[in-house]
């Protein structure tokens, strides 16, 4: 299968802390206060991994997963020399095709759930949730789902639409609206127990979702 990062992976890093001005990392790392010492800690389609690095700083047992082999091997230099209480585990494999249900302590989903079609968005939720314990945290980082006045409603979209744009025709990514990610989250059983949102020019543009799966 073509890795559709490869060419626009080198450059993902940098151009989210130019388009977020910094928000995209403040919200990829928002809930790594509940990470504990040891903890299994699972990150879906890692991309760069400044969180999983983060994660694995705090002593947990990380695993990263990831389709694209040109973002694996980007992240595998970033953690190249580095020495962690646990070695973190990196799996180049489909996120669908990854089994170990009912594993993990959190699994995060940061900016990695935009690239799909809604119907495969669900599915793929829906699959994240099962590799979480019974009492485990599924994290979702993401672009916020567009609020306030219809005016500015219109450019928190406008502000998706853009990047969305962009990696739909540079990765192949799929076109849909911001996803109401704690909707998903809800319907699927899981209490939402915390969100912190990341204003940029006068709104909410990023959120992160803490939900716990009972």
């Amino acid at each position: 299968m073509r890795d559709r990062y490869s060419i626009i992976g080198p450059l993902y890093d940098v151009l989210a802390k130019l388009y977020s001005a910094g928000r995209i990392d403040r919200c990829k790392l928002a809930m790594h206060d509940v990470i504990r010492p040891d903890d299994t800690v699972l990150f879906a389609g890692v991309g760069q991994g400044i969180d999983a690095v983060a994660a694995a700083e705090r002593g947990a047992r990380v695993t990263v997963i990831d389709l694209s082999r040109s973002m694996l091997d980007i992240f595998s230099k970033r953690i190249s020399g580095r020495h962690f209480l646990h070695p973190i585990e990196v799996i180049h494999t489909d996120i669908l095709k990854y089994d170990e249900f009912g594993k993990f302590d959190m699994v995060f989903a940061n900016f990695f759930l935009n690239v799909f079609t809604r119907p495969m968005v669900m599915a793929v939720i829906e699959h994240l949730v099962k590799l979480a314990k019974p009492g485990g945290y599924m994290v979702v980082g993401d672009f916020a789902l567009p609020s306030g006045s219809a005016a500015a409603r219109a450019v928190q979209s406008l502000y998706w639409y853009i990047a969305d744009i962009f990696f739909v025709l540079t990765a192949r990514n799929a076109f849909h609206p911001v996803y109401d990610y704690q909707t998903m989250l809800k319907g699927l059983g899981l209490k939402i127990e915390r969100v912190r949102y990341f204003r940029l020019l006068f709104d909410d543009r990023y959120c992160s979702i803490l939900a716990r799966k009972d």
